[in-house]
């Protein structure tokens, strides 16, 4: 999670949280899709899905929210800044991101039932707890997302405002990364996106199902697509604000084009020096990222588990 019973769906069999009230049909042919897609397939495209329709809502946020991880300004004027780039560029930078959330959250919800699916059968004779078993496939999951890195890579540099004039396009810059610098290039900021992933999936896939548990029983579609909303809210807004500064980090150390690669410790060192030693200057943007993710994993949670139901 770019953030994520250890789940909400059964140990073993991946199946949708809750069923159908009775009298609910399925937009889709009885079992058309699964068929086409196998029992595990459906948990990659409902996950690719399900960022395609956040990151659409949710990008013009994602800019503003970056501008203020970057340079530490208020909302205010992030905003301007936006303001001032004209409406063309609302939405420059948004294939990267298109791209790498649609995988990412594929990868994230595919790979966990993949990874706990084998790993459940390979445990099940030596006795290891399921929630450690669990929690790793949450960590594989977490690490395989890394490796598209250079797409949050990408996406920096077109919202970063010092690169408009040097970098067109997304193709542009994969282009001028790969040829002037290198693959090395691309992964910069890997680090801090692994500390990350891994951690973040752990808690997310191993509080939705209790979190979901608290909520008011669901007797309809649309109550089941409350409670999802809420319950993935929850998460992604606790979990934006627990991992905030090592996104401050990623951000600072990807809008960086050549030069020596930094350890996190010294980035981190130098963003606190930058910004007068204040937590609060540290977690500017904070609040606005809290939102974000609050809408942003609601709209992916609910989006996720409707589509696991209607497929």
């Amino acid at each position: 999670m770019a953030v994520s019973t250890m789940d909400s769906e059964s140990a073993r069999t991946p199946q949708p949280q809750a069923a159908l009230p009775k009298g609910s049909n399925s937009m889709l042919p009885t079992g058309v899709l699964s068929t086409m897609l196998g029992p595990q397939g459906k948990h990659y495209i409902c996950g690719s899905i399900a960022a395609f329709t956040n990151i659409m809502v949710t990008f013009p946020i994602q800019k503003v929210l970056f501008r203020q991880q970057l340079h530490g300004v208020l909302a205010t004027e992030a905003v301007q800044q936006l303001q001032r780039d004209g409406l063309r560029n609302l939405y420059r930078g948004l294939l990267p991101p298109l791209l790498q959330k649609s995988t990412t959250v594929a990868i994230m919800f595919g790979l966990y039932e993949d990874f706990s699916r084998v790993l459940l059968d390979q445990a099940g004779s030596s006795g290891s707890p399921e929630l450690v078993t669990r929690s790793f496939a949450a960590v594989l999951a977490g690490v395989a997302e890394a490796f598209l890195t250079p797409f949050e890579r990408v996406q920096t540099l077109l919202q970063d405002h010092r690169h408009h004039g040097r970098f067109n396009n997304t193709a542009h810059t994969f282009r001028t990364l790969l040829t002037e610098y290198g693959v090395r290039e691309c992964y910069r900021g890997l680090v801090p996106i692994l500390l990350r992933n891994g951690p973040s999936n752990v808690l997310f896939f191993g509080l939705r199902g209790p979190i979901k548990e608290q909520l008011p029983e669901a007797t309809s579609r649309a109550g089941h697509m409350v409670n999802d909303f809420v319950c993935g809210g929850v998460l992604g807004a606790a979990l934006g604000i627990m991992f905030y500064p090592l996104n401050v980090v990623k951000s600072r150390a990807q809008s960086q084009v050549g030069g020596a690669f930094q350890p996190c410790r010294e980035v981190l060192l130098t963003v606190w020096r930058e910004r007068g030693g204040s937590l609060a200057m540290l977690f500017r943007g904070a609040h606005l990222n809290y939102h974000r993710s609050l809408i942003s994993w609601g709209i992916i949670n609910a989006t996720y588990e409707l589509l696991l139901k209607l497929i």
